[in-house]
C-alpha cells in the first residue's frame, strides 16, 4: 500500500515538473517576442540623435551663420523641448541613411523622409507633410509634359523617393531617357541643370520651390507631377512605441499652432498634412 501511495505521489511530482518546464519554455518565447517589440528607447539617455540631409532646404540645411536649421530640425527641437530631451543634429549622406540608422549612429531619420513605398521598412510616425515628386526644367526648354523627357538627360538625388518614383512608377518613361544621373545632393544637380549638362531634375516640390526662389529666374516646375506622397519620421523596426510618442507630440504641436507657424516661416504652409483643427 505504501509503495502504491509513493508511486502515485512520484507520478504527480513528475507531471507537475514536466508541466512547469513546458510552461517555462512558452513563457521564455513570449518574453523574447515581447522584448523584440518593446526594445529599449534610444532616448533613455535623454538625447535624440536625428539624421538629416544637410543640403535639403527648407527641411534641413546650414544657414548663413553656419548653423543647421530647417523646418524638420526646428520641429524636432520642439518635440525635444516637450519631452525634456536634448536634440543632436547629425548630417548624413542620404544613400547611407539605413546604415546610420541600423548601426545606432542615429535614432531616427527626420528630413523630408517619404513614407510611401517604405511602409514596412521602418517604424513610422504619423505623416505631417503632403509632398509631390515633380520635374524641374530650364525656362523655355520646351519640356512641358512627362513624355517630353524621352531622349533627355535627367538628374535625381541618389536613394531618394524621386528616384523610386522614376524607376518603379514610371519605368517605361525612365527607359526612354538618354541618361539618368544620380547626385549626392540637389545643389550640385541644379548647377548641372543651369549649365545645360542636364535637361531636367526629378525632385520633391518643397525643395524645388526653395531652390527656385533662392536661385532666381531660369527654372520652372512642370505641371504634371510624378507622384503624391507623405513625409514622416522614420525609426528602426522595433521602435514603434517611440514613433507613437513622437506622433502624439506632433499632434499637440499642430493643435497649439507650432507646426503652422513653422510652415509659414519656411513657406510650406500648403504642404502641411494637418492644421491642428
Amino acid at each position: 500500500m505504501k509503495k502504491k501511495l509513493f508511486a502515485i505521489i512520484l507520478a504527480g511530482v513528475l507531471a507537475a515538473g514536466l508541466a512547469a518546464c513546458g510552461g517555462s519554455g512558452a513563457d521564455k518565447t513570449d518574453e523574447k517576442s515581447s522584448a523584440a517589440e518593446t526594445a529599449a528607447s534610444p532616448v533613455d539617455d535623454g538625447v535624440l540623435t536625428v539624421g538629416f540631409d544637410a543640403e535639403y532646404p527648407p527641411f534641413g540645411y546650414m544657414d548663413d551663420n553656419g548653423e543647421y536649421t530647417g523646418f524638420d530640425l526646428e520641429l524636432a527641437e520642439a518635440v525635444c523641448q516637450m519631452e525634456g530631451w536634448t536634440l543632436e543634429k547629425k548630417p548624413i549622406n542620404w544613400d547611407s541613411k539605413d546604415l546610420e540608422l541600423n548601426s545606432g549612429a542615429i535614432d531616427c531619420i527626420w528630413n523630408g523622409f517619404t513614407i510611401n513605398g517604405r511602409e514596412d521598412d521602418y517604424a513610422w510616425s504619423i505623416p505631417y507633410v503632403d509632398n509631390q515628386q515633380v520635374v524641374v526644367v530650364a525656362t523655355g526648354s520646351g519640356i512641358e509634359k512627362l513624355e517630353d523627357l524621352a531622349g533627355k538627360k535627367v538628374g535625381v538625388q541618389a536613394a531618394s523617393a524621386a528616384l523610386t518614383a522614376l524607376l518603379e512608377g514610371h519605368a517605361e518613361l525612365t527607359d526612354s531617357f538618354e541618361a539618368l544621373s544620380e547626385f549626392a545632393d540637389y545643389n550640385t544637380a541644379f548647377t548641372e541643370l543651369k549649365a545645360g549638362a542636364l535637361d531636367a531634375l526629378a525632385i520633391d516640390i518643397g525643395v524645388a520651390n526653395y531652390q527656385i526662389a533662392n536661385r532666381g529666374e531660369g527654372f520652372e516646375i512642370m505641371a504634371e507631377s510624378l507622384q503624391n506622397e507623405q513625409y514622416g519620421v522614420g525609426f528602426a523596426l522595433g521602435q514603434q512605441a517611440l514613433a507613437d510618442l513622437i506622433s502624439a507630440d506632433l499632434e499637440k504641436l499642430a493643435a497649439d499652432g507650432t507646426i503652422a507657424a513653422l510652415g509659414e516661416k519656411y513657406e510650406i504652409s500648403d504642404m502641411l498634412a494637418f492644421d491642428g483643427e
